[in-house]
């Protein structure tokens, strides 16, 4: 099955690249070309893509807000945003997983590393590079979200079983299902499991939103370094 991009940013000789590397894989393939976040929702809800290729800095409605907007509307629920851009900072990559983003990845990634993010994002995994988890746990320790920004009320982890409160707190602190399954004494398959059943409890968009929502609800505390 072939993986449908959308690419948007507002640099036209990066589109051409991004193009050229996407199309050269016979899994992948660019639908559209956006140079601002408008467009991008414009064309998004035209060409209903896998994977929004989006950076953050344009002119107009920036990557930010047309990332929210996308994530947000209900007809475009198999859309998957991978933010690709030069600012890895706190505010960015915090703002971008809380508006829906699935990855982030900053664009001195390689070229293998870039189309390898494409297809895990678009199997609903979560991709966060090392610097932007690192910026999302700064974030949430130096300046905690709000009660009334939750994005899911702490009552509601009341849904979960105790090992689905155990294995969402191990993938929020970063550890792979690999890793889980090893501190947890099950088999993969059932780490995946217990995490597929928190995120349709959580209503968590995919693995990114689960560990923000574990964050936001309490779940889980980041001590101070």
């Amino acid at each position: 099955m072939t993986i449908r991009v959308l690419l948007a940013d507002d640099q036209a000789l990066l589109r051409g690249t991004f193009r050229l590397l996407i199309d050269s894989c016979d899994d992948l393939e660019v639908v559209g070309e956006a140079a601002d976040g408008q467009e991008a929702v414009r064309l998004a809800r035209l060409h209903r893509p896998d994977i929004v290729l989006m950076d953050i800095r344009m002119p107009g409605t920036d990557g930010l807000a047309a990332t929210g907007t996308i994530c947000g509307d209900p007809a475009l629920t198999g859309t998957r945003v991978l933010v690709l851009t030069t600012f890895e900072t706190e505010e960015y990559v915090a703002r971008a997983l809380r508006v829906g983003a699935s990855g982030f990845l900053g664009k001195h990634v390689t070229t293998d590393a870039l189309l390898d993010g494409i297809r895990v994002v678009a199997a609903g995994e979560a991709l966060l590079s090392p610097g932007a988890t690192r910026a999302l746990i700064t974030r949430f320790l130096t300046a905690p979200t709000a009660p009334g920004n939750l994005l899911a009320a702490p009552e509601r982890l009341a849904d979960l079983t105790p090992r689905e409160r155990e294995v969402t707190a191990l993938a929020a602190e970063g550890r792979s299902n690999d890793e889980i399954a090893g501190h947890l004494t099950l088999s993969v398959l059932t780490v995946r499991t217990h995490v597929h059943r928190a995120m349709t409890k959580l209503d968590a968009r995919d693995r990114a939103q689960l560990v923000v929502i574990a964050y936001q609800t309490g779940l889980v505390r980041p001590t101070a370094r």
